[in-house]
């Protein structure tokens, strides 16, 4: 397939991508709104030639975070616009940034589309996170002499598969990439195979790992426990979790309150969309659940607190004393490890981690990660951590540990994106002069 072939599905394919709008408004009524935005129209006001960052939801918009306020701190003079494709991810950022950055819904990749807002953005740089990888944006790019940067890029060898199927429209699109800043080793050699050019790949690292706390974070959580009098309460985590996951992690629940009748979950599923269908799968169960949205009052009959809001993510890691990754007991690829692990928290996973594999390794070598199979395998890891005492502070420090051994990533990412700007303000310069 070639990008003008893909156009042309792309385009009839729009009534599917209306129909599953409508039906995601349904549970989120949000994206039933802003829909100009995804064609290009009525866009916000967005002040020209600065940089472009797309995050293409919540994830990756938490990635970005750091990246984004470092080129906010060294280009003051620069405007800087972060688009997403999911309502959450728009939410996220506004939380992050504020009015720091433009903001708005990234169009679908159709050429006109595309066209209308880089016309109206004009950037200097633009940069995608990870591996949301548009050919017709990327062309219009091209096109436009922008240079296009995917940083943090990663690419599992499930997805090199798939873009290797559609070589046609995969080799051209990487070859108009400006730099691939790769997590890793591996996934750069991925990137190569499928074409992307070997002098502009760069290993600079996860900047994942570039994770900096709230000092008061810590103290914070051990207040509020104090405060629902759970100081001494087994308590722990099950986060980012999706559809057939949490039945697992409540069936492992209920066998750890056979052995601690006073255990609490922190249950967060990974969509907002279900907190009102996981709200009520806890009630429907048994378990006497509170709402963190609601505001209701965790005292010694709760079993399982619902984190139903949005943005206080690392707050509710640094609640518990153990921590289940989820998207890893279904066949998701997992989601980030990293977070729990710069708490000093143990870090329990399923085995599905595909899309991060090498970070899942290091904390596996390091012994910081264990991996489990279902909810008795879950119930049984849980338990004998808070019997040994010592083991969990052990897996806590060798993840603190890999977290401080892979900084470093950020810094390298920053001095790539200065490079291009400065190659840019250059190349406008010696055009201003003709």
């Amino acid at each position: 397939m070639n990008r003008h072939l893909y156009t042309l599905l792309f385009h009839l394919g729009l009534p599917l991508i209306g129909l599953r709008l409508y039906l995601r408004a349904r549970k989120a009524p949000a994206y039933a709104r802003r829909i100009g935005e995804r064609f290009a129209r009525r866009l916000p006001a967005l002040r020209p030639g600065g940089i472009w960052v797309h995050a293409v939801s919540v994830g990756e918009s938490i990635a970005a975070a750091p990246m984004v306020r470092a080129l906010l701190e060294r280009h003051p003079e620069l405007p800087v616009t972060v688009t997403c494709m999911t309502p959450t991810g728009s939410e996220r950022i506004r939380a992050l940034f504020g009015d720091r950055v433009q903001h708005c819904y990234l169009p679908y990749d159709l050429p006109w589309a595309a066209a209308r807002f880089l016309d109206r953005l004009r950037p200097k740089l633009a940069v995608i996170m990870e591996t949301e990888l548009w050919p017709n944006h990327i062309h219009q790019c091209a096109r436009s002499g922008i240079p296009v940067v995917l940083a943090n890029a990663r690419l599992s060898e499930r997805s090199a598969r798939g873009y290797a199927r559609f070589a046609g429209l995969t080799r051209p699109m990487l070859g108009e990439l400006s730099w691939l800043a790769v997590q890793t080793a591996p996934e750069a050699e991925r990137f190569r195979r499928l074409g992307a050019p070997a002098e502009r790949i760069t290993v600079t690292g996860s900047i994942k790992f570039d994770l900096h706390l709230d000092p008061a974070l810590a103290e914070r959580a051990a207040a509020l426990r104090a405060e629902w009098q759970a100081a001494a309460r087994p308590v722990w985590i099950a986060a980012s979790t999706h559809a057939g996951e949490d039945e697992i992690v409540l069936d492992a629940h209920r066998r750890i309150l056979t052995h601690h009748p006073e255990a609490l979950l922190i249950l967060v599923p990974r969509h907002p969309e279900r907190f009102a269908e996981v709200h009520g799968l806890c009630r429907q169960r048994g378990f006497v659940t509170r709402r963190r949205s609601a505001g209701e009052v965790v005292d010694a009959a709760t079993q399982v607190l619902l984190g139903d809001t949005m943005g206080e993510l690392l707050f509710l890691y640094a609640l518990a004393d153990l921590a289940f990754v989820g998207g890893s007991l279904v066949a998701n690829g997992g989601h980030n490890l990293l977070e729990p692990a710069a708490l000093g928290k143990p870090v329990l996973s399923g085995p599905h981690l595909f899309n991060f594999l090498e970070i899942a390794a290091q904390l596996r070598d390091a012994g910081a990660l264990r991996e489990v199979q279902g909810a008795d395998g879950l119930a049984a890891a849980l338990l004998e951590l808070w019997a040994e005492p010592e083991r969990a502070r052990a897996m806590g420090a060798a993840g603190l540990a890999v977290l401080h051994a892979n900084q470093g990533a950020l810094e390298r990412l920053l001095v790539g994106l200065e490079r291009l700007l400065q190659e840019g303000a250059v190349a406008e310069a010696g055009g201003a002069r003709r």
